[in-house]
């Protein structure tokens, strides 16, 4: 299936993202923070899909996304955004920022999944 980049840097949280797409059958590259998650990118890491949590030591979510439209990839991932904060202000904020898509936490595995299959499945397009 997909290859996915996960930067998450809360550790059981991280753990449960990996575990249910991997049950999905997709490959995932974990990074505990946003500059680890840079780094695999700038090492020449390419994805289907990139997950990033909005919140995170040194590199946030949106600044890892700018640092992603610096390296000028050959193929731009979608990056879906997930944060505890659930304002409409960090939402619009995620949107303009170019991300795909936002989710809030708490989700469900479920909710997850479609998530990832829906934008996938956009790509593909």
């Amino acid at each position: 299936m997909a290859k996915i980049l996960l930067a998450e840097d809360e550790g059981v949280l991280r753990m449960l993202i990996s575990d249910t797409l991997e049950d999905e059958g997709h490959s995932i590259v974990e990074a505990c923070s946003g500059k680890e998650a840079v780094g695999i990118m700038e090492a020449g890491g390419t994805f289907d899909l990139v997950i990033l949590d909005y919140m995170m030591p040194v590199y946030t979510g949106l600044e890892v996304l700018t640092r992603m439209r610096e390296m000028e990839l050959k193929h731009f991932p979608p990056v879906l955004i997930l944060t505890a904060k659930s304002q409409d202000s960090v939402r619009q904020e995620v949107l303009a920022s170019g991300a795909s898509g936002f989710m809030s936490k708490p989700f469900s595995p479920m909710e997850l999944s479609e998530r990832v299959e829906a934008l996938l499945n956009e790509m593909e397009k």
